[in-house]
């Protein structure tokens, strides 16, 4: 009898020639071919509880996820995995091995499935969760752009590149952050990430159309810390981004905390007036936000006189309203929470879809400026509370030129619609 090569042959074997070789030994045992999937690495900084961000993301990209209103197959096949803290990431060690999917102990292992040259059609990075330390200024070091200089390092050893998804925002740091993005662009391969709340359920399920004469904008949410605020930032700029001229870039960012935030919003009626309409859309009571124990706001000036404000507010999921041109009423478009105690779990279905379409297709799902914009947001703001060696709880308006990010948003809804996901207990039979 004719040897049937096992998945973790298959997964060793690089090149056109062995994938040649593969595809004759299946044909001269009259067996029919089926396209192959891509194959992707996903490296992980930490997999070990049921919330941390890699077990959300990579079983999915395995067994696959809910879109639109149905259970969608994995359209990729996860070749390789890589943990940077592996021996506290005793779920992923699990799961790999039920999965039959080799753990590398390098970056450049698993991206070469223990070769010399890249052997994958496709990187995931998620470098959420794990014990990191948090710098004085509340940023969370974690180790996307460690990772992902060295998946660019054999890239460039190899002379050839492929699709790159970062989960999250790009990194801490703003210069290595752009670096990440000019190296994407400078290697021609497609990026994309940032957070899942934009492609999450919509209520209403609309888009705002391409050229929408946006004003102001209001984004609430909770927005405590570094990680927080990048879901609501990247929310913004979802919406934002689609307004009349396309976007133009920052040119200022300002974080507020505590009872400052009130007199700030009596200065500005504009924020006041959209975050009252948020209340009253989602039936709360009357001073509801303000009742917030914690307050803070983060304010975003656009080059073209466009102004936001990100509020920090419970009961509201993550909700925007944006004041457009020629409208009585603000647009209010909520992404609301998930009822249990997983409810992030079913929030970052879609992204599982966007990472298959941009291994399936080669492109990103949205322009990759985004990325980098919201990236850049988020840094300076928490810059925007250190001064001079301290924190101060009404931040500094921090200026930012090098925010000139400019684009214009042709895509069309990304967001998920459709019936949700039977809201059942997380049970896989794998602890942590």
């Amino acid at each position: 009898m004719a040897h049937r090569p096992t998945r973790r042959e298959m997964l060793a074997t690089t090149g056109l020639t062995g994938m040649a070789a593969l595809t004759g030994l299946a044909s001269s045992a009259g067996a029919q071919t089926t396209p192959r999937q891509p194959r992707i690495a996903c490296l992980v900084s930490y997999w070990g509880a049921t919330r941390s961000h890699a077990d959300w993301i990579v079983t999915k990209l395995i067994d696959g996820y809910w879109w639109q209103g149905a259970h969608t197959p994995s359209r990729v096949d996860v070749a390789a995995v890589y943990m940077h803290q592996r021996q506290t990431s005793t779920l992923g060690e699990k799961v790999c091995k039920a999965k039959g999917i080799p753990v590398f102990d390098t970056v450049a292992g698993a991206v070469t499935l223990g070769g010399t040259a890249l052997a994958v059609d496709g990187v995931v990075i998620v470098g959420e969760h794990g014990e990191y330390p948090i710098n004085l200024k509340g940023q969370w070091l974690l180790p996307r752009w460690w990772i992902y200089q060295q998946v660019v390092t054999v890239f460039e050893q190899s002379q050839r590149s492929v699709p790159v998804f970062n989960d999250k925002h790009l990194s801490y740091n703003w210069d290595e952050a752009k670096w990440m993005f000019d190296k994407s662009r400078a290697l021609k391969f497609p990026l994309t990430g940032g957070s899942s709340i934009p492609i999450y359920f919509r209520t209403p399920e609309i888009e705002l159309a391409v050229e929408t004469p946006i004003r102001a904008s209001v984004v609430v949410g909770g927005a405590s810390d570094e990680g927080a605020l990048f879901h609501c930032v990247d929310v913004l700029q979802a919406f934002v981004e689609r307004r009349a001229g396309g976007e133009t870039g920052v040119k200022a960012v300002q974080w507020i905390r505590g009872p400052e935030t009130w007199a700030w919003t009596e200065r500005n009626p504009w924020a006041g007036r959209l975050l009252e309409s948020v209340r009253t859309r989602l039936d709360l009571a009357p001073g509801h936000f303000q009742d917030n124990k914690a307050p803070n706001v983060c304010i975003v000036e656009y080059r073209d006189g466009t102004t936001a404000a990100i509020y920090s507010g419970r009961g509201a999921g993550w909700t925007y309203a944006g004041d457009i041109a020629g409208q009585t009423d603000p647009t209010i478009i909520s992404m609301l929470g998930w009822p249990g105690p997983f409810d992030q779990y079913h929030a970052s279905n879609a992204q599982p879809h966007w990472i298959t379409e941009t291994m399936v297709t080669g492109k990103e799902p949205f322009e990759a400026e985004r990325l980098l914009l919201s990236t850049g947001i988020v840094t300076n703001t928490l810059d925007s509370n250190w001064e001079n060696g301290r924190y101060s709880p009404v931040g500094r308006r921090v200026e930012t030129p090098f925010l000139d990010m400019t684009y214009r948003s042709t895509r069309g809804a990304q967001f998920s619609t459709g019936a949700r996901p039977p809201h059942v207990p997380y049970l896989r039979g794998f602890d942590s």
